[in-house]
Parts: C-alpha cells; structure tokens; sequence
C-alpha cells in the first residue's frame, strides 16, 4: 500500500489576519523570526524569491504559485531527501523535484487568527521520509516564532542556529 508524504501544522497566533499575513508575506518582516539570513521578495503571484537560513548552506529560490491577501498563500521550493544510500553521513540533497507548501490564514471570531501550514509531493522512498519529518519541524519552528515574535516581540531563532 502507497503511503503520501504529506503534513499539516497549525497555530492560533493572538493577531488580526492582516497583520499575521503581513508577517509571512513582507520580506523585512519574515527575516525578523524565520529566515534567519534573510528574505529576500515579497511573496506575491508569480514571484520568485530568495530565502537564507543560517543551519542551511547558501540562500535559496521559493517560487510563489498563489497568493490571495490574508487567506492563502502556495510556494514550492526544491526538495531534498536524505538518509539514502546516495547520501553519506545521512546530510540532505537537493532532488530533482519540488514540494508545495500551502499556508492559510483564517481570521477567527474571538480574535486570533489560525495559521496552517501542510506541505506534499515528496516521492515515496526513505530519503524523502526523512525529509519530510524535518520540514514538519521546520514548519512548527516556524509558528512558534511567527507567535512569539508577533505577540511578545521575541525572536526564538536568535541565537539558535549558527
């Protein structure tokens, strides 16, 4: 039986959607608590943007599918797989695929805004598995960081990744 490589996280972040949105979406705003070498466009229809993580070597591109203001936004990156034979010492590599990345943005009536974040399309072997697991944690980093800086003005990631 075929298993799909898939994931969903969600957060409520005690915010108005706009200003949540404006967070993942604004380059200057993104690399305050998530990108922590920096972003670089506006996620917008139709751009490709740059994306650089201190424990990731070398900036990379996020093509933006979709963006529908304060309710959705849909990216794809490059795909990695890891733990393969192919790869020594179980690091990850670039594969010659792409996932997609949905994040949806849901004002909610007592005030908060539910953020979720689901990624697919990694191909079904060990190595994709692997991957997967970790953009899961990445994404769930990603929440508590987007919560905490936008509630309490904290950045989790400072100081995390060197």
């Amino acid at each position: 039986m075929a298993v799909e490589l898939k994931f969903r996280v969600a957060a409520r972040i005690a915010r108005p959607v706009h200003e949540v949105f404006e967070a993942v979406a604004d380059p200057a705003k993104l690399s305050c608590y998530f990108t922590t070498g920096g972003a670089q466009g506006r996620l917008e229809t139709g751009a490709t943007v740059t994306w650089d993580f201190h424990d990731y070597p070398g900036a990379f591109p996020v093509y933006v599918n979709e963006v529908v203001p304060d309710e959705r936004i849909v990216l794809e990156w490059q795909a990695t797989e890891g733990e393969s034979p192919n790869v020594e010492g179980g690091e990850m590599a670039e594969a010659d695929y792409r996932t997609t990345v949905t994040m949806t943005f849901k004002a909610l009536d007592d005030g908060p805004t539910l953020v979720e974040i689901a990624e697919e399309g990694w191909r079904e072997t060990p190595g994709a598995l692997q991957s997967s697991y970790g953009n899961c944690q990445g994404w769930s980093q990603m929440l508590a960081a987007l919560k905490a800086w936008l509630e309490y003005g904290i950045n989790l990631r400072e100081g995390m990744y060197k």
